[in-house]
């Protein structure tokens, strides 16, 4: 016989007083669209995302009375969040990165640029991306992927919005030194 879990059983959401399932529902309305665009771009299919968000806010279900009580309620939803989409990562089979799908829509659209160059610039852009700091991409990635507004990326991140525009200033000259030197190999 197995020793009992240390862990305890979550509270079941009909047990949560009303300001606590509301608030959790309020999150879940203003999160789940932002979660589920960083998946996609992430794990690069709708399953997979829609998978990993669900995962993610079931976690996030479990813990939401002790998450109440958090500064950073945010910044804690965001971390299992990534938990979630590298547990996904690791699952799923050998298929291409979304990053290089990617690529190959980018070149297709500029129909008056010569695509065979628009496509390896794209390619190595997004390997010079992959390349950076796990927070500076995540940054880059809200900020240019999925469009959000400084404040915005900072409010999915759970971060302040000067640490955003920070990791966002590092990203770019990181980006410039990678790109230098990638240009030039």
């Amino acid at each position: 016989m197995g020793l009992p879990s240390r862990r305890r059983r979550p509270t079941p959401m009909s047990q949560w007083n009303p300001t606590a399932r509301l608030s959790y529902w309020a999150f879940h309305a203003n999160r789940r669209p932002s979660y589920m665009r960083f998946a996609y771009l992430q794990l690069g299919s709708d399953k997979a995302a829609e998978d990993a968000v669900d995962a993610t806010f079931d976690s996030i279900m479990n813990e939401w009375l002790r998450m109440l009580h958090m500064d950073r309620l945010d910044a804690y939803a965001w971390t299992i969040l990534k938990q979630r989409l590298v547990d996904r990562q690791q699952r799923r089979s050998t298929w291409p990165e979304p990053m290089d799908i990617s690529a190959f829509e980018a070149a297709l659209k500029d129909a008056h640029a010569d695509q065979y160059e628009v496509l390896t610039d794209t390619i190595r852009f997004y390997s010079a991306v992959s390349r950076l700091a796990e927070r500076q991409r995540d940054a880059v990635l809200l900020r240019y992927g999925l469009q959000c507004t400084p404040g915005e990326a900072a409010s999915v991140m759970g971060v302040d919005e000067a640490t955003v525009r920070s990791q966002l200033g590092q990203a770019h000259r990181r980006l410039a030194r990678l790109l230098d030197t990638s240009a030039e190999s």
